[in-house]
């Protein structure tokens, strides 16, 4: 698998090889759309919280006599139809919506994902990044020359407070390091910027 190498301005250098093994593999949409799933539910708070009939605050006290008042017999105040009262089967803040998944089908998942960016050709390889000073400015220039105008996921080899301040204030950017790239992401935003050194960094999804 090759692709094109840029540098910062935008302009082609040479062709480069791709791992066959994480750019080349078949697209399993079923694989991906589990790990997506896998990464949503185990994301997922669990905040939603009902009272049960024992949690309800009040009185325990029949409101009425049972017979001979015309009206249908009640209970106490807490009576789940009764307006404040105790909810059947509501939601519960112990209910558990993780998910398990192998991590070879995860990273399985991943590569499918990045061989889908470089086929519709939203895949783009830059040699380096170097600017002088964190400046939002600088980087947006940067993509600029590099063409691209919509949602981007900008993955960097290690921790660069250069880069990653650069473009914080990008809206339609997302700087994320290789190691946690995700099905996620990789699905919300068209574009994948990769350094020539962050390519280094993904043969851990090989192993």
């Amino acid at each position: 698998m090759k692709t094109v190498l840029f540098d910062q301005k935008g302009k082609e250098l040479w062709s480069i090889d791709l791992d066959k093994s994480i750019f080349g593999v078949e697209t399993d949409e079923n694989l991906i759309h589990r790990a997506l799933v896998y990464q949503l539910a185990n994301a997922r708070k669990n905040v939603a919280h009902t009272k049960t009939r024992w949690e309800r605050r009040g009185s325990t006290r029949k409101i009425y006599r049972q017979k001979w008042t015309g009206r249908a017999r009640m209970g106490s105040n807490r009576s789940p139809i009764r307006k404040k009262g105790w909810v059947v089967f509501g939601p519960r803040n112990s209910a558990n919506y993780t998910l398990s998944m192998n991590k070879k089908e995860r990273r399985k998942a991943i590569c499918g994902a990045l061989t889908e960016k470089l086929k519709s050709k939203n895949l783009i390889v830059v040699d380096s990044i170097k600017l002088k000073e964190a400046k939002t400015k600088l980087m947006n220039n940067v993509f600029q020359s590099l063409k691209i105008d919509t949602t981007t996921l900008f993955a960097i080899p290690n921790k660069d407070s250069v880069l990653e301040n650069a473009s914080t204030n990008l809206p339609k950017v997302k700087t994320i390091l290789t190691n946690y790239l995700n099905v996620k992401d990789l699905l919300k935003y068209k574009k994948l910027v990769l350094l020539k050194s962050s390519i280094e960094n993904l043969e851990y999804l090989t192993k």
